[in-house]
């Protein structure tokens, strides 16, 4: 069998995907089908109409194109204001440990505000470089061109505000590039465009769904995708830069992508983002930089009563540099 190229980068579908969505977007859209007549009353119809692209399908519900699009703002309205699904068991720690080598972009259907709000409160969204929204770029075919044709889509992030700039650019193709979905429709699209794709059982479709569309593999478990798409790699610890937890805190965890982990609930929207990338871009001009002294003994020391804000600072700094 012929190896397959290195993955460069993932694309991600969010609903399905990366949140639970099959109760949560059937509530929304209900909402949307009694109110405009179209006649889609239970979730099985609903979840069909992702077959193909979504809002095509909506689309053909619809008497014509201005109540398509009504239909549709009404729709991405609701989403705005009231979809909130949680995060699918486990995948956090996947996107965390796939940034460590890959460029990771985010592609759904729903609205860019949505995606925020959903990577923002799971402290995901520094973790990819590229978000497409169903407002801004409603067809995903569509969008993975624009992702593959874009020469800055190689500079990924790695769990921080700024952009990898110091690392090696990588060049992306179809063959380097997979998506990771839940729908059929989707695994069409990208192997139209000529990325390749893999499925997960936990969304929209099922697994003979996802095969019979073409996906060559498809994960059970969110556990299953790191080593699906890094092989061994994905067994050792990354080589990618480390940025420091929220608030300068010890890890309550190593997910593997040289983040160090984060405290179970913070979000990575706050000054804690701005310290750790700052401690991140500062790691690659410290060599030969001395840090100061530990404390002598008695004093103050990090993590223990009367510790000063430098003394913390001081200590996350060389937990970064030991981890490095």
């Amino acid at each position: 069998m012929q190896a397959r190229p290195p993955v460069r980068a993932v694309i991600f579908d969010l609903d399905g995907t990366l949140v639970q969505t099959r109760v949560a977007s059937w509530e929304i859209f209900e909402k949307v089908s009694r109110r405009f007549g179209l006649g889609v009353d239970r979730p099985e119809q609903y979840f069909g109409l992702f077959q193909g692209n979504v809002y095509a399908s909506i689309r053909k519900l619809c008497r014509d194109e201005a109540h398509a699009d009504e239909v549709k703002e009404a729709f991405l309205q609701l989403l705005r204001d009231e979809y909130t699904p949680p995060l699918v068991p486990g995948v956090g720690d996947v996107v965390r440990r796939l940034a460590a080598d890959c460029t990771l972009a985010v592609m759904s259907s729903n609205a860019t505000q949505v995606l925020r709000r959903v990577l923002e409160s799971n402290a995901l969204a520094f973790c990819f470089a590229h978000v497409f929204g169903g407002d801004v770029t409603p067809d995903k075919r569509t969008a993975m061109r624009a992702f593959l044709a874009d020469g800055g889509s190689g500079f990924g992030r790695r769990c921080s505000a700024d952009y990898d700039e110091a690392g090696r650019q990588v060049e992306l193709d179809g063959a380097s590039t997979v998506l990771v979905t839940d729908t059929a429709g989707d695994v069409r699209d990208a192997l139209e465009v000529g990325i390749r794709v893999i499925g997960v059982a936990w969304g929209m479709h099922t697994v003979e769904e996802l095969t019979a569309a073409g996906a060559e593999f498809v994960a059970l478990w969110p556990q299953e995708i790191a080593p699906y798409l890094l092989g061994d790699a994905a067994a050792r610890p990354p080589d990618g830069a480390c940025v420091v937890p929220r608030e300068l805190a010890e890890p309550t965890s190593d997910c593997g992508c040289g983040c160090g982990g984060a405290p179970a609930g913070t979000a990575s929207a706050d000054g804690g983002v701005a310290a750790a990338a700052a401690v991140r871009r500062n790691r690659r001009r410290m060599a030969g930089v001395r840090l100061p002294r530990p404390a002598p003994s008695g004093a103050a020391t990090a993590g223990r009563p009367g510790a000063t804000a430098e003394d913390e600072l001081v200590a996350a700094i060389r937990r970064v540099c030991r981890r490095g």
